[in-house]
């Protein structure tokens, strides 16, 4: 199980990086890793299993919040109580989005940012995502909601933007009116 001190913290300079795109078939390392982001991502949702291995909650990370710049990130969604559906997206690119914006009402978080951050993230409404799955193979994976809005978050890691960049400091709710709160 992955341990928070293998997260890398919003001070390390790593995670500004651009991500390298990844060349197939995957090395033993990443699907390796991956395994271990989808176990951590499913255990830091359960209550029990996350004050047991003391995880912070967390539906989404990034290779390189584990300091591997390469283009590829986990999702791990609670569809109902217990029930998880698990997106692996490899060398993904937003192909369409919505007009509509919405954001967070009770803020963005990110397991790398351990403090509180009060302000709006506009992110798209709906996204469609294109990517590759651990084979190799193509796939498009269409988002809404928490979805999109993790989705959207995942791929700003991939090119060093942490989500703490959209927020104006001196005014965190700026504009709020414009977005739809969820």
């Amino acid at each position: 199980m992955l341990k928070m001190n293998e997260i890398l913290d919003e001070k390390d300079r790593r995670l500004r990086q651009v991500s390298k795109e990844v060349i197939f078939p995957l090395t033993k390392e990443d699907q390796e890793r991956i395994n271990k982001m989808i176990e951590y991502l499913t255990a830091s949702q359960i209550e029990e299993e996350a004050e047991k291995y003391d995880l912070r909650p967390g539906m989404g990370m990034a290779a390189i919040q584990l300091g591997v710049a390469k283009r590829y990130f986990v999702v791990v969604h609670e569809v109902e109580d217990g029930v998880f559906d698990n997106y692996v997206l490899i060398n993904p690119k937003i192909i369409s989005n919505s007009e509509e914006k919405i954001y967070v009402e009770l803020g963005e978080g990110c397991l790398s940012v351990n403090r509180e951050v009060e302000g709006i993230v506009p992110r798209y409404a709906r996204v469609t995502v294109e990517g590759y799955n651990e084979l190799g193979q193509k796939i498009r994976v269409r988002a809404r909601e928490e979805l999109a809005i993790a989705f959207q978050h995942e791929i700003d890691h991939l090119d060093g933007i942490l989500f703490t960049d959209y927020i104006d400091p001196k005014n965190p709710f700026k504009d709020q009116e414009l977005y739809r709160a969820i």
